[in-house]
């Protein structure tokens, strides 16, 4: 991916990592990058083991970008989501990191060296830009037409997640796929109704237990489910408060990161180190790559993955 285009973000402008000697915390996973006295370089962090083993796991987290040229969208004639699909690409990397951890499990690491797991092009082919894959772009908007989605519009992190609850509900009954099980669920803890007036999300343990009944007619107490918790914690900026709180969610070993940003500009927060945190970026242009034919996967994965770290305070 060319990142010399990447010097604008969202009004911040760091596109390397500080030398910090804290712990990075990333997706519930702890990397220290403290050398000792001994070490060859103990000044620079970056040398140590832990900073590569870091390195190993962000680069291996799937990236979704803007792309152009894929088939319209609908009865419209838009053939790209540049400059407005930003929180739904942002979205997209959050879902498919669930489904790394479901079908790979936390520890797994993309190898240069080797052939791509089979599961991780199928993972893949679920968010290809076409009507054909369950995830992509196309199906997201039909889904959350009733919140509000509409080609050309950006949305918001309340209509994206219930949009996220009802495309798998949806396509939950549709798709025989073992990546795609019929009994994954996505699940939206709000403190109301209306998720864009705030308000303390509220998770009732009897609640998700009869959530888990119906979605498997009775069968199970228990089923894989992502827990999407939209919040609004500021109006022009996050409140200084809640800073602290939301550091803590990364060092969770459930943790799936946060969609966050500011209006009309979302990114994939996926790690903290200190007081600046670590994204994925979605706004970088890219021709489209149908992903519903897996077999050449292994020469074009580099489009789906990012090996600089952004960060921002």
């Amino acid at each position: 991916m060319n990142l010399g285009t990447m010097k604008r973000m969202l009004g911040f402008n760091t596109t390397t990592v500080s030398a910090s000697k804290g712990d990075i915390w990333l997706l519930g996973a702890r990397y220290r990058v403290a050398q000792e006295e001994y070490d060859e370089d103990p000044l620079d962090p970056m040398h140590s083991e832990g900073f590569a083993a870091f390195v190993e796991d962000f680069s291996s987290r799937i990236l979704f970008t803007y792309r152009k040229g894929f088939a319209p969208i609908g009865c419209t004639k838009y053939n790209s989501d540049v400059h407005w699909g930003c929180m739904l690409r942002s979205s997209q990397m959050l879902v498919a990191q669930a489904f790394l951890v479901h079908k790979l499990g936390r520890s797994w690491r993309k190898s240069p060296e080797k052939p791509l797991d089979k599961s991780y092009k199928e993972i893949l082919s679920l968010f290809g830009d076409a009507g054909d894959s369950p995830c992509s772009i196309h199906n997201l908007l039909q889904a959350g037409n009733a919140h509000g989605l509409a080609p050309g519009s950006w949305v918001g992190p309340y209509a994206m997640c219930r949009t996220w609850e009802n495309l798998v509900r949806n396509k939950r009954m549709e798709i025989n796929s073992k990546i795609f099980p019929p009994m994954m669920s996505v699940y939206v803890v709000s403190g109301d109704e209306d998720g864009e007036r705030g308000g303390a999300p509220i998770l009732c343990i009897e609640d998700i237990f009869r959530h888990f009944s119906e979605l498997s007619g009775g069968q199970f107490d228990w089923v894989p489910t992502v827990l999407l918790v939209p919040l609004v914690l500021g109006l022009e900026k996050v409140n200084t408060r809640y800073l602290p709180l939301l550091s803590a969610t990364f060092k969770f070993p459930q943790s799936l990161g946060i969609l966050g940003g500011k209006p009309g500009a979302s990114t994939y927060i996926v790690g903290i180190q200190d007081e600046k945190a670590f994204y994925l970026d979605p706004h970088e242009v890219q021709q489209v790559i149908l992903l519903l034919e897996i077999s050449n996967y292994d020469r074009t994965v580099g489009d789906f993955s990012c090996d600089t770290k952004f960060q921002f305070p």
